[in-house]
């Protein structure tokens, strides 16, 4: 294993595995450590999946340049890493007469920002693009930049593309602290050994504050962690054509209901205190509240059609909450980055193109790869095929041909090119966000036992070492003939 690095990144999330990806186009050697067993398992995956136009932020906050910058960066790097997403818009929805001041404040902070196409509909008018909506709705702020975007594969690309373009990626690898000379960060410790570096970044997420700490820097600086859960809802069921906000309340941005890159919808999130930085639990009194706010917007919502429920952690800062992006005048090597909560994944081009520019400034050189390739080709979903292109595809390549998923059309195929991917499938989570098996109406159901199989045998392990989401996850306890054998 190697173990000297020039740029060590902790943390695999979206921010830290955009860094990698930018800093991939330099001759520079880049480890990123993640102590869980895949990329992005954390606010990145867990999230409203919604690249925000940027009117929200206050006017000459670091979350105000992020995020307007960020906006614009999605737009073409999306296509470019082959990242599903869907150019939607987004509306801020007044309800009644007495929100719709909250609309003009909207749209001055938006200028401010330098968001462009922002405008107020009439309620009227929208109520013939949205007929769904509440009828009480007296008008929107229409936000034309805005999209959705799948967060996992957003994270998935990014790391793909870093990995194809020469960065490292450890796995189940925790960072413990640093190694210094003097003033100067050298190195990181983890429960796999020591790591040397000339440069070492956090991206820590929720953890950054720990991180920081580490290194000696914002002692009075918390992540203060608030769960947000979320309901899926078949696209069966009902459709939507936009982003839904409400008008937002002191405690952020407000229940939402949005389509998906999947054709699902989702409602959420509530906004609950976690026990820990770990608490995903989920809750009744949650649960209702994200149905009684989306109802607000869509009256005839009904909980029954869910088909999934499950809770985001958000990593909110201490003090005013905006983003911290700096390299510390009394550490040398290290770039800090915390408190990045929403719009985080929307600002997340910028804050890695930022961490680049930080370290220029601090002395680094970066030169440029002759061969560095930005774009990244996804693997064939074989369910978004016609039946040409699917026939096509089983004749190239038979196990294509077997259906593992029924709902959502997941073949073997699909589940051995994520096994074998730049950055592996090894758990049957890494699986189903990879290709959105299980995600349908029996929610893996059926194909559990299919998939625990193939993991087995493409990893050459035993079954009972196949784990849902990696190490004290395992799916199968032992076999029944071993028990019926004594």
């Amino acid at each position: 294993m190697k173990k000297n690095y020039d740029v060590i990144i902790i943390g695999s999330g979206i921010v830290g595995s955009l860094i990698a990806r930018y800093m991939s186009r330099y001759e520079l050697s880049i480890l990123v450590v993640e102590k869980q067993a895949d990329v992005g398992m954390c606010p990145s995956s867990a999230n409203s999946a919604i690249i925000h136009a940027g009117y929200d932020p206050k006017p000459g906050s670091v979350k105000a340049v992020m995020n307007a910058e960020g906006n614009k960066i999605w737009h073409t790097l999306a296509p470019e890493l082959g990242i599903m997403h869907k150019e939607t818009g987004s509306c801020v929805a007044a309800i009644g007469e007495e929100e719709l001041p909250a609309l003009d404040k909207l749209l001055e902070n938006g200028r401010a920002n330098g968001i462009p196409g922002l405008e107020i509909i009439s309620g009227s008018e929208f109520l013939k693009k949205e007929p769904l909506i509440n009828p009480l709705i007296s008008g929107v702020l229409w936000s034309p930049t805005a999209m959705v975007i799948d967060p996992f594969g957003a994270v998935l690309a990014a790391a793909e593309n870093a990995v194809t373009n020469g960065a490292e990626y450890l796995f189940e690898t925790e960072f413990t602290g640093f190694i210094f000379e003097g003033n100067n960060i050298t190195g990181i410790h983890t429960n796999k050994g020591d790591f040397s570096c000339r440069w070492a970044v956090n991206a820590a997420g929720l953890y950054s504050d720990e991180v920081a700490h580490k290194a000696g820097i914002r002692k009075d600086f918390k992540i203060i962690p608030r769960k947000g859960g979320y309901l899926v809802f078949d696209a069966a069921k009902f459709q939507i054509n936009n982003v839904l906000f409400p008008v937002p309340s002191g405690l952020g941005k407000g229940t939402l209901v949005s389509v998906t890159t999947h054709s699902n919808i989702l409602i959420g999130p509530d906004n609950e205190p976690a026990s820990d930085k770990e608490d995903t639990s989920t809750t009744a009194f949650g649960m209702a509240a994200i149905i009684s706010g989306a109802k607000k917007l869509i009256p005839t919502i009904d909980e029954r059609n869910a088909i999934a429920m499950y809770e985001g952690i958000r990593a909110k800062g201490s003090g005013d909450r905006d983003f911290i992006i700096e390299r510390p005048d009394e550490i040398k090597g290290f770039i800090n980055i915390c408190g990045i909560e929403s719009p985080g994944f929307a600002s997340a081009p910028a804050i890695a193109l930022k961490a680049i520019e930080l370290m220029k400034e601090g002395g680094e050189s970066f030169i440029e790869k002759k061969s560095w390739n930005p774009v990244r080709k996804p693997f064939p979903h074989f369910h978004r095929m016609n039946l040409e292109e699917k026939a096509a595809l089983v004749k190239q390549n038979p196990a294509y041909g077997r259906i593992v998923c029924r709902c959502e059309e997941v073949t073997e195929g699909e589940i051995i090119d994520a096994i074998h991917s730049p950055i592996p499938a090894r758990t049957y989570d890494g699986i189903k966000r990879r290709t959105w098996l299980g995600t349908g109406r029996c929610q893996g159901a059926f194909d559990y036992p299919r998939v625990i199989q193939i993991l087995a045998r493409e990893l050459g392990i035993d079954e009972t070492e196949v784990t849902k989401k990696g190490k004290g996850s395992n799916l199968v306890f032992r076999k029944t003939k071993d028990v019926l054998n004594g």
